[in-house]
């Protein structure tokens, strides 16, 4: 007699023929991942194409929406604040040495038109398939070809340091709170976005004001890569021109603890 025909669970048994085939674990882990893989995709969407770039080109034209209403509200602040001005020197009580001393104080805040001689800088991203044009030196990281922060703050800096009166950055008169602030390739100024290429004048002694920049360690450190990497810079003699008054608002903006 057999012993396969006594034991069931000898060789020659169906449960033992059943061979462990991992290419069915392998078949059953594919799936599992592709269905975790389109539940985190929906999950993610939320019904949205997640490949457009759709949402970045909306806040981008919400940005520049905002940047030109604020530009529209400065102008209408400014409108209020000389109509405010007029009213009040109709018949304040003020002595002549106290409208005297209000109105050098206003020239000094910047909130007042300012009419001289003054030269312009003009500061341009290099073209984005630029070479350096020296030898010896690296070819461009992309970092190398657009202006920054620092090198705006470079000549605005040096102009104060020349003597300048008064600066204009873009169309915007800075005053002693402005900052100066640059996100990406783009300037943002008191609540409003440009491009280049930035324009910054100043109303001062034209030479002096040069001579200003030709001694800058920072505005030198630039030429370099105006050399070698065809960064934008020119210096123009403006002739007589009137920088406007600020328009915006003086009041200061700081932060709070938290109570």
């Amino acid at each position: 007699m057999s012993n396969s025909a006594d034991f069931p669970g000898t060789e020659s048994s169906p449960a033992r023929r059943r061979r462990f085939r991992p290419v069915r674990i392998l078949t059953v882990g594919v799936f599992a991942l592709a269905g975790l893989i389109f539940f985190t995709s929906f999950n993610t969407a939320k019904g949205t194409d997640i490949r457009t770039d759709a949402s970045l080109l909306k806040l981008s034209d919400l940005i520049h929406e905002r940047s030109r209403e604020n530009g529209r509200l400065d102008e209408s602040n400014g409108a209020l604040r000389r109509e405010t001005e007029a009213l009040a020197e109709r018949d304040d009580g003020s002595t002549e040495a106290e409208l005297d001393k209000l109105a050098d104080l206003e020239k000094r805040a910047g909130t007042q038109p300012l009419k001289g001689e003054a030269i312009t800088v003009t500061l341009n991203d290099a073209p984005p398939d630029a070479t350096a044009k020296l030898p010896g030196y690296p070819e461009p990281q992309p970092d190398y070809l657009v202006i920054h922060q620092q090198d705006l703050q470079a000549v605005v800096n040096a102009m104060w340091q020349g003597g300048a009166e008064g600066i204009k950055v873009m169309d915007q008169r800075l005053i002693s709170t402005s900052a100066v602030r640059c996100v990406g390739n783009t300037l943002i100024l008191q609540g409003r976005v440009y491009s280049p290429p930035y324009k910054i004048t100043a109303v001062g002694d034209p030479e002096k004001l040069k001579k200003a920049l030709a001694a800058s360690p920072a505005i030198q450190n630039y030429m370099v890569y105006v050399n070698v990497y065809g960064l934008g810079w020119k210096v123009e003699d403006n002739g007589t021109v009137t920088l406007p008054g600020y328009s915006g608002t003086v009041d200061l903006h700081y932060a709070k603890p938290v109570e």
